[in-house]
């Protein structure tokens, strides 16, 4: 029989452990939380100091009777959930529903799932961490104060199933006043001047960079004119020739946000499903022989530090595999974020040694795919800085200066293994000049003036807010990926493009909540909550007073929006079409993900269709239809006929309206990380990328 029961969140997690243990524990799963406020109603007693009432979670029955029989039949239980806040209120309610006394040592945590670190961390069990449990709870509380005032107002005044949250509504308030900015944005003309040279057979580029060594913008075709008509014959002196080196120094392990950001950028993963994998891949992966072994540290952190142990590992496969020459000189710096809590180490493998190719057997291609990327960031933060030689040149003509720069890698350090990604795709290259001397001439080839007009601030991708988020102090780790999700779900957000924007629902839901309930919409106060939070956790506040200072301001306007919001009625905008079921007219409304067709005969017509949209170009199958934007069941974008099914062309590249030049059939842009290259479906026509 065993001696010990340890209760961990979930059956892998279980798995795992229960092999390092051996056979004097038992190692069950609670599934998560056994308890929460109830659901049908607030569940805080807002006179009582703002006293919790807790239920066993529906379904959770079944659960916690298995944990109390197991419970009887061993000297200790240890609480193993994870090493967070809300670990800690996993390990608060189960002491509490199993009674055990939360000031024993009956806590264990880690922050990997190995062999060293599970024995490691069952040496030194300690009590439940109340100031934990208590930042949790006042998480929890004040979302709740916010979500069940507000929401139904938001029931009673727009529409039944919308919500409101403290990080949500300010993640809608940034995309609703990007949208904005894009809207508002005036286009402003400026010029460039680009220019091909040569010295003896090698060409080279060079861009217009000033008048008489000062620096020059161009704003007009007018001024464009008079800086070409300065330029007297061909040859150009190089009048400056500027040689240096330059480091590039690695970017630290990951942390959530970083690893949210560089999963959209190189991987496509939208936040939840970096999340999803992780959890995976921290929990542990069956490796055959070797059993079930978790292959990454937790993975909800703001930190970038890395253990010694972690460090020497690397040092000593850097070394092994790249040489001695790759190896980074004297101790990493951590920068730490002013809202970092640097709880825990960064995302990183439990053991440098699992490569990921021979680890790659046993993982799931998109679990291969996050391991991989985890696994290089952490191998090139301790490596060597790469090494660039750079080269500027100045050509002089009459005063005109252009402008050349080159680069070369001289020594690739880490990047050899990695390079960060960035949100337009680009890849850094090598950017070669001829060998130049000053006082030498170089004659001009072509110059080529271009015309260009400022571009407005992009959409947030899921990568770009998070990061924003984070800078401004939103949220933490932990709540990145599920408030996106939230603001999706509840349709005050949709994705078109992989970019960000807001529905009219979202809008609207807004514009209320910024007339009624200001604070909860400015970011330096969600910020500051966010900080008093930590604080609670720190030991540094009482988690009452700090919900009761929010809820005495909050409680008034409250009432004063309970009396003076008036009641949005969304007028279903007529579709200019007619139902082909009834006759009735078709009306544009607004659902879960964003706005659709429906009759307006509901509920005794309920044909509903999707809004396509034209793109000009007509079917190349059936030539009647006109091809429409479609979206597959998991949002991909693909293009198809109208007249379907009757013609069943798709597309999964955007079809262009002119024919090929060389065979007169479809063309089409494809898109890569490049750009968009128009290409012929039918023979080997291809244009330049732009």
């Amino acid at each position: 029989m065993a001696d010990y029961l340890v209760i961990v969140e979930s059956p892998a997690k279980a798995k795992t452990i229960g092999k390092y243990l051996g056979k004097k524990y038992i190692v069950k799963a609670s599934m998560g939380h056994v308890r929460d406020l109830p659901k049908s109603q607030m569940g805080v007693d807002v006179k009582e100091d703002f006293e919790p009432r807790y239920i066993t979670i529906r379904g959770k029955g079944p659960v916690l009777k298995e944990l109390k029989t197991a419970a009887k039949k061993v000297k200790k239980i240890y609480l193993a959930a994870d090493p967070d806040r809300e670990g800690e209120a996993i390990a608060w309610h189960l002491a509490h529903s199993l009674g055990i006394d939360p000031n024993s040592d009956c806590r264990v945590v880690f922050n990997e799932i190995t062999k060293q670190a599970i024995k490691d961390a069952f040496k030194t069990p300690r009590k439940i961490n109340m100031d934990l449990v208590d930042a949790q709870q006042a998480r929890r509380i004040l979302d709740r104060l916010v979500g069940y005032n507000i929401s139904p107002l938001l029931w009673k005044k727009v529409k039944k199933g919308l919500s409101a949250g403290r990080v949500q509504s300010v993640a809608v308030k940034m995309i609703i006043e990007r949208e904005k900015e894009i809207q508002e944005f005036k286009p402003e003309e400026y010029w460039s001047i680009e220019g091909q040279f040569k010295m003896d057979d090698e060409t080279f580029d060079a861009k217009f960079y000033g008048v008489d060594g000062k620096k020059k913008s161009l704003a007009s075709e007018e001024e464009v004119q008079t800086v070409l008509k300065k330029i007297k014959g061909k040859e150009f002196d190089i009048s400056s020739v500027s040689k240096k080196e330059r480091k590039r120094n690695p970017v630290a392990p990951f942390t959530t946000s970083s690893l949210q950001q560089e999963a959209a950028r190189k991987l496509n993963f939208r936040a939840r499903k970096t999340m999803m994998i992780a959890q995976q891949l921290y929990e542990g992966i069956d490796l055959g022989k070797e059993g079930t072994v978790g292959l990454i540290t937790y993975m909800r952190t703001d930190s970038t530090r890395i253990s010694e142990t972690a460090q020497t590992e690397s040092k000593e496969f850097i070394e092994k595999n790249y040489g001695k020459e790759f190896l980074r000189q004297g101790k990493r710096v951590d920068k730490k974020g002013s809202n970092a809590q640097d709880a825990h180490e960064a995302i990183r493998p439990t053991s440098v040694f699992y490569e990921p190719k021979d680890v790659k057997a046993y993982l799931s291609r998109d679990q291969l795919r996050l391991y991989k990327l985890i696994w290089e960031r952490l191998v090139a933060s301790e490596m060597a800085p790469a090494v660039m030689d750079t080269m500027s040149v100045d050509l002089t003509n009459q005063g005109v200066i252009f402008r050349a720069t080159g680069s070369k890698l001289k020594f690739p350090g880490f990047m050899k293994v990695y390079i960060e990604g960035n949100d337009d795709g680009k890849k850094e290259e090598d950017r070669l000049l001829p060998d130049l001397e000053e006082g030498g001439v170089v004659s001009k080839e072509d110059i080529e003036p271009h015309q260009h007009f400022t571009q407005p601030p992009p959409r947030y991708t899921e990568a770009r807010l998070v990061k924003t988020m984070e800078e401004l102090g939103i949220g933490r780790p932990s709540t990145y990926a599920p408030t996106l999700d939230t603001i999706q779900r509840r349709g005050y957000v949709a994705l078109e493009e992989k970019r960000f924007i807001p529905t009219e629902l979202g809008e609207i839901v807004l514009h209320l909540i910024v007339e009624f309930f200001p604070e909860i919409l400015d970011v330096e106060f969600t910020a500051k909550m966010e900080t008093d939070l930590d604080s609670i956790e720190e030991g540094n506040h009482r988690w009452v007073q700090i919900i009761d200072d929010f809820y005495q301001g909050f409680e008034k306007r409250l009432l004063v929006a309970e009396e003076e919001m008036k009641e949005v009625e969304i007028k279903d905008e007529p579709a200019g079409e007619t139902c082909e079921k009834c006759g009735h007219d078709m009306v544009y409304k607004m659902g879960r993900y964003g706005k659709f067709m429906a009759c307006s005969n509901f509920p005794d017509c309920r044909n509903t269709k999707a809004i396509v949209k034209e793109i000009g170009v007509t079917c190349p199958t059936c030539h009647e239809g006109q091809i429409v934007e479609r979206k597959s069941k998991k949002k991909r974008m693909f293009y198809g006929c109208n007249r379907y099914p009757e013609c069943e062309f798709i597309s999964w590249d955007k079809p262009i309206s002119r024919p090929c030049p060389k065979c007169q059939q479809l063309l089409v842009e494809k898109k890569s990380k490049k750009g968009v290259q128009v290409q012929c479906t039918s023979c080997d026509y291809k244009e330049e990328s732009n």
